[in-house]
């Protein structure tokens, strides 16, 4: 299998590299062949070049078997140049149109919600990855001016919207619970939100055995914190979903475990840990690098390594349950010990 490595920015190459330590120990453990071929892109390329994401490395990304992806983002680079240019722009030319982000709290590991615990939180939430607010529709008018109009439009078109669902809903019917929410916000938004109703219960009509339900995004987001048990798969469309999975994250102990994956069902997927580039801390070894890891274990699950995905997953789970604290610098080991902790048990 080969692998694109794009470690970027901040705490990129350091959670990267753990990463690629327990790809190394499955593959030792599972007899399988991994290449890896590095892509340097980032804000230290764009300064050093002007390049963002050159044609010939998208090219080049789009003929490996999956990508690893660390961070982008960097203090002299205006935001929006790098988070669009390489991350929104693979996701939509390599139509890595799922984004699949596991929410669940390990044993042992402290939730800031009190009265719950690893029995209460065990969700998914699926987000339609290519479309809606992020597609780059609109524009400015009558710009820096005391008349200045500014707009973004919402883009859902109905392949995409089925597309999204119906995964969805597959992911649902291979879970105990079989329960599925559509997240959304019909009262308000009532054409782009209309449309995914509809889809939702015409797809939910294939499937008979899967429990439906809706709830608006605020709803959500309450019953995220007052009783997070009632969700097992949580389908939503591109910005909702990029907000309530930090939510999420946050539940589950921090962004030091929230690992997440851009998926092409079909094609190339990119795995990568959803926390930010942590400048900060970044190079000062403190970081953690459990949700690069549990990327890598989806990385291995996702291409039909479910035997190491699963052994990559219960190695993190041990470990971040015996950790004192999830946060950088606060773990009592440090980045790479965090790792060799991992790499042993999955080598077990």
């Amino acid at each position: 299998m080969r692998i694109g490595v794009v470690p970027g920015d901040g705490k990129g190459p350091e959670v990267i590299v753990e990463a690629l330590r327990v790809l190394d120990a499955a593959a030792a453990r599972f007899d399988l062949t991994l290449e890896y071929e590095h892509f340097d892109l980032g804000g230290e390329r764009y300064l050093r070049t002007g390049e963002v994401l050159p044609d010939d490395v998208a090219e080049s990304l789009a003929n490996v078997d999956a990508i690893m992806f660390g961070a982008v983002g960097h203090p002299d680079v205006a935001p929006g140049i790098l988070e669009r240019g390489i991350i929104l722009r693979l996701r939509r030319q390599l139509d890595q149109y799922i984004n699949l982000r596991p929410v669940k709290l390990y044993p042992g590991v402290a939730s800031p919600l009190a009265g719950k615990d690893h029995r209460d939180i065990d969700f998914v939430v699926v987000r339609e990855n290519t479309e809606g607010l992020y597609v780059g529709a609109g524009g400015f008018a009558h710009r820096g001016t005391r008349h200045e109009v500014a707009t973004e439009e919402s883009v859902n078109t109905r392949f995409g919207v089925e597309r999204t669902i119906r995964f969805a809903f597959e992911v649902a019917a291979g879970r105990k619970r079989k329960h599925i929410t559509l997240c959304g916000k019909t009262n308000v938004l009532v054409h782009a939100h209309d449309l995914w109703m509809r889809v939702f219960e015409e797809v939910g009509s294939d499937y008979n055995g899967v429990e439906c339900a809706y709830a608006n995004v605020d709803a959500v987001c309450a019953w995220m914190v007052q009783s997070p048990e009632r969700f097992d798969v949580i389908v939503t469309d591109n910005m909702f979903g990029d907000i309530i999975t930090d939510l999420g994250a946050a539940i589950q102990g921090g962004l030091g475990i929230a690992a997440g994956a851009n998926l092409n069902p079909d094609g190339v997927s990119m795995f990568e840990p959803i926390g930010g580039t942590a400048p900060d801390v970044a190079g000062t070894g403190k970081i953690n690098p459990l949700a690069a890891i549990g990327a890598a274990g989806m990385l291995l699950t996702h291409t039909g390594q479910t035997a190491a995905g699963a052994a990559v997953e219960t190695a993190v789970a041990t470990v971040a349950g015996a950790l004192p604290s999830l946060a950088a610098g606060a773990m009592g080991m440090s980045t790479s010990e965090v790792g060799d902790r991992v790499c042993e048990l999955v080598t077990r």
